[in-house]
């Protein structure tokens, strides 16, 4: 066990500084690496985290969605019993941080999700060397090694010229994936309107008002077959639902890591699979543990073992956390279902 850290039903704790952090129900006390729905749950009593974060769980879940908030920017550092405290950036998505805690047990980095490759929505991974290392292991099987993301963008333009008169319907998470498509998109030379689903308004909104320029978008509105030859953002459950039928004939597109397995492409219905992750593929999960310098390795949802055994063959002490209460790397839709459908 880490010096600092030890395992609860509700999550990872650091008992020195008596919070949690990414816990799966409300405490007293927790430390948040990121917004996504399956890592930032509302009713604790006091969070912390980037400013990023603390706006997006506000847009979420409401301005009282916990007791007391305290942001700390990226390389800042407090300290708390103690326990130095600072956050540093994860390159997941936007506000997303790695938080290290460092004490007489040594340097712990838990770094929530990850990823290496380069992304024009968010600020790019941190390297923070430590003792222990808490790794994501969602895409930890060597199958998994993500395109680059501008390969996969030019898919979807060229699908655009060979179907000029149908609309591009591009299921996309609304916190990370739908900005960074867009990102990609214009980082490609794609200068024209871009359209949203109501559900990706509010966080796309946010993500400009953080300086990060994406170019004209707009809610699609009551709009329908006139955006023929355009490109519709939405979250991936709508690809299936009535409210996809207004367009007409479509093409269905899919952004997300799990395209690369072709019966996750066939369950969202994807007729244009994009292999664009927020997460890190095998070959930077390894790459980043042998880089933190990390003797100790705790691994926690996803290909757990894999990556476990992975660490052991390489001389590292390694242990799988078999935590409950995260997902696959497919954002949980409970905030976007509730948004108006247009």
């Amino acid at each position: 066990m880490s010096d600092l850290l030890t395992l609860t039903p509700e999550g990872l704790y650091c008992p020195a500084i008596k919070a949690h952090i990414d816990p799966v129900r409300p405490v007293e006390r927790a430390i948040i690496t990121h917004g996504h729905a399956d890592h930032a749950r509302s009713g604790h009593g006091s969070v912390l985290a980037t400013p990023q974060t603390l706006d997006i769980m506000g847009l979420r879940y409401g301005t009282d969605f916990c007791g007391q908030p305290q942001s700390l920017n990226y390389g800042e550092q407090i300290d708390l019993s103690g326990i130095k405290v600072s956050l540093h950036p994860a390159g997941h998505v936007l506000g997303s941080a790695q938080i290290l805690l460092t004490g007489e047990g040594g340097r712990t980095v838990v770094s929530g999700d990850y990823k290496r490759q380069s992304d024009p929505t968010c600020a790019a991974f941190e390297l923070v060397t430590c003792d222990t290392f808490v790794t994501e292991a969602t895409f930890g099987l060597p199958v998994f090694r993500h395109p680059p993301a501008l390969q996969e963008v030019q898919k979807l333009l060229a699908s655009l010229k060979l179907f000029p008169d149908k609309t591009h319907l591009v299921g996309a998470y609304a916190l990370g994936k739908a900005q960074r498509v867009i990102g990609e998109l214009r980082a490609a030379g794609y200068d024209r309107t871009i359209y949203l689903h109501g559900a990706l308004v509010a966080l796309t909104t946010y993500y400009e008002e953080q300086g990060i320029m994406l170019g004209p978008v707009e809610p699609v509105a009551k709009r329908g077959k006139e955006l023929a030859g355009e490109i519709v953002l939405c979250p991936p459950g709508q690809l299936a639902d009535r409210w996809a039928r207004r367009f007409g004939d479509t093409v269905t597109v899919m952004a997300s890591g799990w395209m690369r397995v072709r019966a996750r492409a066939r369950q969202r219905g994807a007729e244009l699979p994009l292999i664009m992750s927020d997460h890190a593929d095998w070959d930077d999960l390894c790459k980043t543990i042998i880089e933190t310098q990390a003797s100790q390795i705790w691994v926690t949802h996803g290909a757990e073992e894999a990556l476990v055994h992975w660490c052991e063959t390489n001389g590292r002490k390694a242990r799988p956390l078999n935590m409950i209460g995260y997902d696959d790397g497919e954002e949980a839709e409970v905030s976007e279902s509730a948004v108006e459908t247009g």
